[in-house]
């Protein structure tokens, strides 16, 4: 069995992909993929894996929760969903660490599934936009709990693609940035599902449809629709073209909360991101989707 994990992060724009998942439910039937609805095994899931931290899993357990996942379907290729996967948003940052508990809660995942070919898929976000939400959101935003010690500057993601690496270093794991997301949004479905590029499928630009006006996206499949031998890299070219000049402004301008940050300090953690992303493309197992 194939067990497609995407694991959030947060505020990545999760529930509209598994959306655009569950949209594609039927064709991906004929290809054995299947898409549970989410609602039927989060929570059963994320209840094995708390109680994993108290003791084992019986023998059981796997069979049980394939029988809830999978009813009568003989899939092969599972797509699980979950942005909690790793812990709740208010627990994402503890103590200067991204989603510190993610390499228990794998280790706990890959001894639920000893057997199956198990994937992790994981957007990241840029640490300035995301930290003021998660310090937000955190269920104790006291400076000990939260930073521990650390500054802004320090927090990388891959320190915790590391961990899990090391704590399941069988796992592959495909990583991308929720800011490339408008432009490689049907290649992280195709990725997730198996499929090959050119394969079409449903809600591709389900993302990019939010973000821009209803007349960039008329003049835009208009020009897809009178070229249709584009490349996947030349339409993700001409999607960048487009939205510079017909983005809705309010859907992807972003406000930052946080006291004392500054336009230097953030400026450096965007630099600072781009870098850390260049180092995760380095992991061994480790795939990063890009433009």
């Amino acid at each position: 069995m194939q067990l497609v994990l995407h694991t959030g992060a947060h505020y990545t724009e999760q529930e509209r992909l598994i959306q655009s998942l569950l949209g594609n439910s039927a064709a991906f039937d004929k290809q054995g993929i299947t898409v549970p609805d989410p609602d039927s095994y989060r929570g059963m899931i994320r209840d094995t894996l708390n109680a994993m931290h108290r003791a084992p899993a019986s023998e059981e357990a796997r069979e049980v929760l394939l029988d809830v996942i999978l009813g009568d379907s003989d899939a092969q290729r599972v797509i699980l969903s979950d942005p909690n996967f790793f812990r709740t948003q208010g627990t994402a940052m503890q103590k200067g660490v991204l989603y510190p508990a993610a390499p228990t809660r794998m280790a706990h995942m890959a001894q639920l599934f000893p057997d199956d070919d198990l994937q992790i898929f994981l957007a990241v976000r840029n640490p300035a936009t995301f930290l003021p939400i998660l310090h937000g959101v955190a269920v104790d935003n006291d400076p000990t709990a939260f930073w521990g010690g650390r500054q802004p500057m320090d927090i990388r993601w891959s320190e915790t693609l590391v961990a899990i690496r090391e704590a399941v270093p069988h796992v592959p794991i495909t990583v991308w940035c929720n800011e490339d997301m408008p432009l490689i949004w049907s290649q992280i479905i195709r990725e997730m599902a198996g499929l090959d590029d050119g394969i079409k499928i449903s809600g591709g630009f389900d993302l990019l449809m939010s973000i821009m006006s209803k007349e960039g996206m008329q003049r835009f499949r208009a020009y897809l629709a009178s070229h249709p031998d584009m490349s996947e890299v030349q339409k993700r070219r001409v999607i960048a073209a487009f939205l510079d000049k017909f983005a809705l402004d309010e859907e992807i301008e972003e406000e930052l909360d946080m006291p004392g940050w500054t336009e230097d300090l953030v400026d450096a953690m965007t630099v600072q991101y781009d870098q850390d992303i260049e180092d995760v493309a380095k992991l061994p197992n480790l795939t990063v989707i890009a433009p």
